[in-house]
């Protein structure tokens, strides 16, 4: 493979033209106003493909999000001032590194920002399917809650419990240390095994080969990126080595879970419940897993926040103003190792 391109860019030496494919914080967009040429879309409604890749062959700087697919087609119709295509949010799983780096354009994302939040969630989802809240939430509201009885709604104490985490990034490392406060006991599996320190500071323990981890959890939380190698690895001979009664959370990507596999399992009673904030069609959510009483379905809330949506976008401003300053922005996508 070819070496990563850390090479700066060369001074830009008029005020960048700036388009922003959706709404974003007020602060932000204001900002933007103020130090670039910028196009904001301020209905915020998803763009077409025809749309983008008019705005590639326009702009200086394309500023997209995780909804818009930037493929190689649509890097190669791309004008020739296109020089950055500096990303709101981590995950760049949607634009064609590839492509874009053999065109010499930079691609930045904001990583770090939504941690805390997504891990946040998560938690919501460990604590409240095992608990069956959703399920309590709709006896309330339906009106059919008759009153407290010894044996209604009985869910499963988290202490005592294994948590297993599948992938141990930033993410997955934040709801490492929360978990440990529930008493559960944390195993992970990652490509890489991370340092006895670190190991010993999250009291995580390290399981190599996933079937293993699937088959001893009481809860699995997905915090792993999309991409060839981790399509659809939750699938149906993965979640037939879980145990009767397990749950799987997934903050992370739709298409890391077969989505059919999932509610079989779902349907039959071998998983107890699963807590969704992503999906493989959104915004389409599979009908089933609505009706599920024991689904928390979110609308991929994770980096929800006031506080990590601006920071974010203040992030990408940040990396626009290294890029037009000839300089390498702090939050270059490196490809090519």
């Amino acid at each position: 493979m070819e070496s990563p391109d850390t090479r700066p860019a060369k001074r830009l030496e008029r005020t960048p033209r700036v388009f922003v494919t959706r709404h974003l914080m007020p602060s932000v967009e204001s900002r933007m106003r103020e130090l670039f040429d910028v196009s904001l879309n301020t209905e915020d409604q998803p763009l077409t493909r025809e749309q983008l890749v008019a705005a590639m062959q326009e702009y200086d700087v394309l500023v997209p999000t995780v909804t818009d697919r930037i493929d190689a087609d649509m890097i190669a119709a791309a004008g020739r001032q296109l020089g950055l295509i500096a990303n709101f949010g981590a995950g760049t799983e949607h634009i064609d590194l590839a492509a874009a780096s053999a065109r010499n354009i930079l691609v930045t994302n904001t990583p770090g920002v939504f941690t805390d939040d997504t891990a946040d969630l998560a938690m919501s989802g460990i604590i409240g399917v095992p608990r069956r809240i959703r399920e309590g939430v709709e006896l309330i509201r339906s009106g059919r809650w008759t009153g407290w009885t010894p044996t209604a709604l009985l869910g499963t104490k988290l202490a005592g419990k294994v948590l297993g985490i599948v992938g141990m990034g930033r993410i997955g490392q934040a709801v490492a240390h929360r978990a440990h406060a529930f008493g559960l006991e944390i195993a992970y599996h990652n490509r890489k095994r991370l340092p006895e320190a670190v190991e010993r500071m999250f009291k995580a323990r390290w399981v190599e080969q996933l079937d293993d981890l699937m088959s001893e959890a009481d809860i699995l939380s997905l915090h792993c990126p999309a991409g060839p190698d981790t399509h659809h690895m939750i699938d149906a001979r993965r979640i037939g080595l879980m145990k009767d009664g397990a749950c799987l959370i997934n903050t992370a990507r739709g298409d890391l879970v077969d989505q059919e596999a999932l509610i079989a399992a779902l349907e039959s009673g071998k998983l107890a419940g699963a807590g969704l904030d992503v999906y493989p069609d959104e915004p389409d959510v599979d009908a089933r897993l609505i009706a599920h009483p024991n689904v928390m379905t979110l609308p991929h809330i994770g980096s929800a926040t006031r506080e990590g949506r601006e920071d974010s976008g203040l992030k990408v401003i940040a990396n626009i103003r290294m890029w037009a300053d000839g300089h390498r922005p702090p939050d270059q996508v490196l490809t090519g190792f």
